[in-house]
């Protein structure tokens, strides 16, 4: 974007112009060459050579949402990272999780984080959960000619939404079991099709096995704990069955990435809290090595 004609240091114009509270709009029309979907898209598929994320878990709770994400890249049958991060703050009452090709998700992510600030310092207020959701939506369609070659981004969105009681309200009809919890999921297709889930979701390599863990697993009445813990037993069985997911490295000390939104907005989980999980729960692997049963009812 070129400097202020006059040399004096100032904005340059398209700075001041009003426009519209979008950011990924504004860079669309003045720099579109920095948007991650912009790119000439390669000649031939690149699945095997740029690093992937795998497995993200998301599931909800009375008071909120928790979601967790493995530590490992893979680039074809290579470990091409063993610490990425895969969870990361949308704003302060949201979370993303990233799984597919690892540069551009983590780029989106960026972007999107700035679209979120930016959208609240034009407008003087935060977007809706939806409209968060809506705005990713937006650029994973925008990334639609890279996924086509193999680099897609399928991100996982989570939040609190401010407008959803969580205590059920006797004046009105009687809400859907999705409508009890603030706690909110949002999953996506590579087109940029959005879809809310309910209870829990998990997108990624891994997903499959982390999802019949999660059926298996998850109640209503979870606390913050038990639902954190639920995340991470799904995690571990995604990595005892996909060998592009990785479990928790004891030796290295490098565990999932947990955060949690609720009323009081985004955490996460330091380090070493997560392990005093992951020793509990490997603790429990050592007697039972195919985890916790459900009760069958």
């Amino acid at each position: 974007m070129a400097h202020h004609p006059g040399g004096s240091g100032g904005l340059p114009a398209p700075f001041l112009t009003p426009g519209s509270s979008s950011f990924s709009e504004f860079l669309g029309a003045h720099a579109p060459e920095l948007l991650p979907g912009r790119r000439t898209p390669p000649a031939t598929a690149l699945t095997d050579e740029a690093p992937h994320g795998t497995t993200i878990v998301a599931l909800t709770f009375p008071g909120g949402v928790v979601m967790a994400g493995d530590r490992r890249a893979t680039m074809g049958n290579y470990i091409a990272q063993r610490d990425i991060e895969k969870v990361f703050h949308a704003d302060d009452y949201s979370c993303v999780g990233i799984a597919g090709a690892a540069g551009l998700a983590i780029e989106m992510v960026r972007l999107f984080q700035v679209e979120l600030e930016h959208y609240e310092k034009i407008e003087g207020m935060t977007l809706s959960l939806e409209g968060k959701a809506n705005r990713l939506s937006m650029m994973i369609r925008g990334n639609l000619a890279m996924a086509m070659q193999g680099l897609a981004v399928v991100p996982l969105f989570a939040g609190y939404d401010m407008g959803v009681d969580a205590v059920e309200d006797p004046d009105r009809p009687p809400p859907t079991q999705a409508r009890l919890t603030a706690g909110r999921i949002y999953s996506y297709d590579v087109t940029g099709g959005r879809y809310e889930e309910h209870k829990f979701h998990s997108v990624g390599s891994g997903s499959l096995f982390a999802r019949g863990a999660l059926k298996k697993l998850w109640r209503d009445d979870f606390s913050a704990d038990e639902a954190v813990l639920c995340a991470l037993h799904a995690l571990y069985d995604a990595a005892d069955e996909d060998s592009a997911t990785g479990g928790p490295d004891l030796t290295r000390r490098l565990f999932p990435v947990v955060a949690t939104v609720t009323a009081e907005g985004f955490r996460r989980l330091p380090d070493d809290e997560v392990g005093g999980f992951v020793e509990t729960l490997i603790r429990g692997r050592m007697v039972n090595p195919g985890g916790p049963q459900a009760p069958l009812q």
